[in-house]
């Protein structure tokens, strides 16, 4: 296992507190849209799958890292909403789709124009934070003589 040193602590946690930074953002932006900060990730997901990817529950539900049970209810309650709607494969009739509404659309096109507006001004920190990280594991372990304590002295 790689020795760490202080600096590559401070490293971790200052990307570690970038992340944060615009995630709480995120979420306070979804709320005051009205929908919940996962209920954004879902309709972003749905609508930036990788090319070739069916929008189907278990493609959306890998995307978000959570249970197939749970994108289901997060679905119910955005088609209650009017912002997805299921639909059946006209082929594979077992298949169901999402597809984003009109308004889902609209929504998801004002959180993201926000998001992009929110990394322009913060992504010069998160981008410096990872390449600080990135910098450390190219370099060599500090030794003891160096002056910098390792995690392990």
């Amino acid at each position: 296992m790689p020795r760490l040193s202080n600096a590559d602590y401070r490293s971790l946690a200052s990307f570690r507190y970038e992340i944060r930074k615009f995630l709480a953002f995120s979420e306070q932006a979804a709320r005051e849209a009205g929908i919940e900060p996962q209920q954004h990730q879902l309709l972003l997901a749905v609508r930036g799958l990788p090319e070739g990817t069916r929008p189907t529950i278990r493609a959306v539900a890998e995307r978000l890292c959570v249970q197939h049970h749970t994108t289901v209810a997060l679905v119910d309650k955005l088609e209650e909403r009017g912002l997805i709607e299921r639909e059946r494969n006209t082929v594979d009739r077992r298949e169901v789709l999402l597809r984003l509404t009109a308004r889902g659309k609209q929504m998801l096109r004002r959180l993201s124009a926000l998001h992009r507006q929110q990394l322009g001004t913060v992504g010069p920190e998160m981008l410096a934070a990872l390449q600080a990280i990135v910098a450390g594991q190219s370099r060599t372990s500090p030794s003891p003589a160096s002056g910098e304590e390792a995690e392990d002295e």
